[in-house]
């Protein structure tokens, strides 16, 4: 073998051994870049990482100084004085004159407000919202119900009435004006049980726009002395604050009997009650804007001076259906029913003299379980006869004593 050729395989192996030297270097370069990349992310995560906790150190040393900070006295302002200085009574009993911090607004302390005092200096450092009781608060209607007058039958004298009381005063008070006269403050809806006296008013809530407040007469009686009558200022602070606005004190009675001489704690406890409604509905406060329905199916046991005009003006007499009214009745009620075509609405209600509209409804719903007991989806004329029989229990006696009563 010549030397040229030794040399030249002498190169080869050296470019040989060079390649593989490259490859190598460039395989660790890449993963070095791998590494490097990872490290990267890695280091943009733990930044992002940090920067969280940074916060959440943050927002917890604020919640730790929060939990810190003393409590605060609540108080009621009593006077203003002329140095700028107030009389406050604290929640603990005696009155105190105090100081108010400079970043509360002049405007915002007036006689009666609620203030949060300081522990140490009882300062005024603060101005509350006036207090509702959540029983006021839970009161107002959000949702309005999906009864109109259109689901009422039989009732169109009475509907006509309560429009002219409670809603025309409220969407065209320039009438009354003119005429010179004073709209009703309310009306009052008597009449035997399952009448309709709650559906007129769902619909009276469903048809207007006004802020709607409904209550039970007997959530007004409380166990404490005054409680019942503070829940009742409340009420109609609340109306008044939200007007215009509809109340409707459903079970009237529970809560505006005859005041009697002789009575126990708790009857003069629902005497109060009954007190501070009246002079609510009649007091030296004006009701503008706002409407009073109330509703009771014992108009006999209800005391004089919450009858009288001025309170509820006008009296509505909701009747048990006659014969036109109950076949609009059961109209109403078969309107989203599959009914045959045998079904006659005028012999139904030529069958069920007396009843009132709720029964008629349970009668309905009874005509229905009886189809589908069969598995049918029509209802038939066998069934709401099967009905009337299984509903219609009603003594004659009641009868004539709830027609005698609201006669």
């Amino acid at each position: 073998m010549t030397d040229e050729e030794i040399f030249e395989e002498e190169i080869e192996e050296f470019s040989a051994e060079l390649k593989e030297r490259i490859g190598a270097l460039e395989g660790m370069n890449e993963r070095l870049l791998d590494e490097a990349r990872q490290n990267e992310g890695e280091k943009r995560y733990i930044k992002s990482e940090m920067v969280r906790l940074q916060k959440e150190i943050q927002r917890l040393r604020f919640e730790l100084d929060r939990m810190k900070t003393p409590p605060m006295i609540i108080g009621t302002i009593k006077d203003v004085l002329t140095d700028g200085r107030v009389v406050v009574k604290s929640s603990t009993g005696p009155d105190f004159i105090v100081t108010t911090a400079e970043y509360i607004s002049p405007e915002n302390v007036i006689v009666g407000a609620r203030v949060a005092l300081n522990k140490q200096s009882l300062a005024v450092v603060g101005v509350l919202p006036a207090s509702l009781d959540p029983i006021v608060l839970g009161g107002e209607v959000i949702d309005r119900p999906e009864i109109s007058y259109e689901d009422i039958g039989g009732l169109e004298d009475q509907m006509r009435e309560i429009r002219e009381a409670v809603e025309d005063p409220l969407l065209k008070p320039e009438l009354y004006k003119k005429v010179g006269i004073d709209p009703p403050k309310g009306v009052l809806l008597v009449g035997p049980p399952g009448t309709g006296k709650t559906m007129l008013a769902k619909a009276v809530a469903h048809q207007t726009n006004a802020t709607f407040i409904k209550f039970v007469g007997s959530e007004l009686v409380q166990k404490y002395i005054g409680e019942g009558a503070r829940l009742v200022r409340e009420l109609f602070d609340m109306a008044r604050e939200k007007a215009p606005t509809i109340v409707f004190i459903d079970e009237l009675d529970s809560v505006g009997a005859k005041r009697l001489e002789v009575a126990t704690s708790g009857d003069r406890e629902v005497q109060r009650t009954l007190m501070q409604l009246l002079a609510e509905l009649d007091g030296f406060d004006s009701l503008e804007n706002v409407k009073i329905i109330g509703a009771t199916n014992r108009p006999d046991i209800l005391d004089d001076a919450l009858l009288r005009p001025g309170r509820f003006d006008r009296i509505i007499t909701i009747p048990v259906p006659n014969y036109v009214a109950r076949g609009e009745i059961f109209k109403i009620h078969t309107r989203k029913m599959s009914v045959a075509k045998d079904v006659n609405f005028e012999e139904l209600a030529s069958r069920t003299d007396g009843v009132s509209g709720a029964d008629i409804k349970a009668i309905c719903t009874e005509a229905g379980m009886f189809a589908i007991r069969e598995d049918r989806t029509k209802v038939k004329m066998l069934d709401f006869n099967n009905a009337v029989v299984k509903v219609m229990v009603v003594d004659a006696d009641t009868i004539g004593e709830s027609a005698h009563m609201f006669a």
